[in-house]
Parts: C-alpha cells; sequence; structure tokens
C-alpha cells in the first residue's frame, strides 16, 4: 500500500511559479514510479508528468512541456512538479499518482492516488 500527499499548490499570477510536492508513505513506494494528473473544472483529469524510480525515464504532456519538470528524491520518498512561466489554463487539481511502471501511470491507471491540490492561476 502507498499512500499519497499533494502540497504546494496556491495562487499565482500568470508568468509566475509554483512547485508542486508529492509525498509518499509505505513499504510499497520503493520501486514505484510517479506521476502527476490534473482536472479543471468540468473535466476529465488529464496526464501532466511521470517519472520511472529511478528518475532517467520522464514523460510530459505536449501543454507542459519546457515548462515543467518533474524530480524525485527517492531518500525523502518525495515527487515534485516544478511549474514555470504558468497560464491561466493550468488552472487545476493537481493529482500525484503512483505504480510500478511508468507506462502504467501515464496511461491513468495507477493504483495509488492523493487527494490533490488545487493551482489557481491568474490572468
Amino acid at each position: 500500500q502507498v499512500q499519497l500527499v499533494e502540497s504546494g499548490g496556491g495562487l499565482v499570477q500568470a508568468g509566475g511559479s509554483l512547485r508542486l510536492s508529492c509525498a509518499a508513505s509505505g513499504r510499497s513506494f520503493s520501486g514505484s514510479a510517479m506521476g502527476w494528473f490534473r482536472q479543471a473544472p468540468g473535466k476529465e483529469r488529464d496526464f501532466v508528468a511521470a517519472i520511472s524510480w529511478s528518475g532517467y525515464s520522464t514523460r510530459y504532456a505536449d501543454s507542459v512541456k519546457g515548462r515543467f519538470t518533474i524530480s524525485r528524491d527517492n531518500a525523502k520518498n518525495t515527487v515534485y512538479l516544478q511549474m514555470n512561466s504558468l497560464k491561466p489554463e493550468d488552472t487545476a487539481v493537481y493529482y500525484c499518482a503512483a505504480d510500478f511502471r511508468i507506462e502504467t501511470v501515464v496511461s491513468a491507471a495507477a493504483r495509488y492516488w492523493g487527494q490533490g491540490t488545487q493551482v489557481t492561476v491568474s490572468s
């Protein structure tokens, strides 16, 4: 079992930056790929970024490439999402996800999910 807790959301002006964190606990975290998804009001949950256990493999949605960076610190059981050049369309609840394979995370089939953190970007 893996428990995920997101933090770092908030209100920021367009062009600004935020860094989200996802703290994981539970013995099953070891070896897990991690990812971020987001869901805007009235829309489906969309993939944002994912990272393998080693950190060598990453995936990004086209809409965030060049602006967002996913990273992890396995010693702290934490994955991060650095978000730069934020746009109003980035406004959403951001969710952390975890599973053994990065492809499983990217496909939104991950077994473990956090409760989400709100990101609001004002124009």
